[in-house]
């Protein structure tokens, strides 16, 4: 989507609101203890209650509300029984449909008592995603955004995972472009003032590689190295891009 009114920025403002409240609601709601199946039912009703629908089940039949991703699941987590533990590193990732607009956004919480390195891979995947955001601008290519994320991630020693790009969105959950987070010279196409993207490292200790599970849904590191992922959907200027999924 390219934003050419007022209106449409304000749509997409409000969807991104709703993800950034439900997404801190859910955020404070991870212990040990808590099930996945009950941080779910969180974001049922902060969406339930905004008005709102989950974009994934509307999109793909996605057997959930959010996708709710532990250690070595990289994206794509199906919620439901799984006890999260001391330790742990869970990933929310919503997305949501408001009135006609799209928003999208993640984050990872440590539940419990953090593990020295699983603390810095948070932080490490937080600046590549702030790196990412602040290369996106008006007049600059594509690959500027990859570059900057794998510059912030290749120095703290960390790989960026290849298959989990950033996307267009806004009128639909997956729009063009693809949004490479490594540096891509093929991604040379100029942003423009208006664009909608998401940003969105998927950043792991190990090798990076994925597969699916069983289950059809779940991507999981082949190394089993766990995983941390930041996300924000944004909207391109000349400047510093508009975050419409700030809290």
């Amino acid at each position: 989507m390219t934003v050419e009114h007022e209106s449409e920025l304000q749509g997409l403002r409000a969807a991104g609101r709703i993800v950034a409240n439900t997404l801190r609601t859910m955020g404070e709601a991870v212990q040990p203890g808590v099930t996945t199946g009950a941080l779910d039912a969180i974001a049922a009703e902060e969406l339930r209650r905004a008005g709102a629908r989950p974009a994934p089940a509307l999109t793909y039949g996605f057997p959930g509300v959010a996708c709710i991703s532990i250690n070595d699941e990289a994206a794509h987590g199906i919620a439901g029984k799984r006890v999260i533990r001391d330790g742990d590193l869970v990933k929310l990732d919503l997305s949501l449909e408001f009135a006609g607009f799209w928003a999208d956004a993640a984050i990872t919480v440590i539940a419990g008592a953090a593990d020295q390195r699983h603390r810095r891979l948070c932080q490490i995947t937080q600046s590549a995603l702030n790196a990412g955001v602040a290369a996106a601008q008006a007049g600059k290519p594509m690959h500027a955004i990859g570059r900057a994320i794998e510059a912030t991630t290749r120095k703290a020693g960390l790989r960026v995972i290849r298959e989990l790009n950033g996307h267009g969105l806004g009128r639909r959950l997956h729009e063009d472009p693809s949004v490479p987070h490594y540096f891509e010279p093929r991604a040379a196409r100029l942003l423009h003032e208006g664009l909608v993207l998401t940003v969105e490292p998927h950043v792991a200790l190990g090798g990076g590689r994925i597969y699916e599970a069983a289950d059809g849904w779940t991507l999981k590191t082949r190394d089993g190295s766990f995983v941390a992922n930041f996300e924000h959907t944004i909207v391109i200027t000349k400047g510093a891009p508009i975050v419409i999924t700030a809290v």
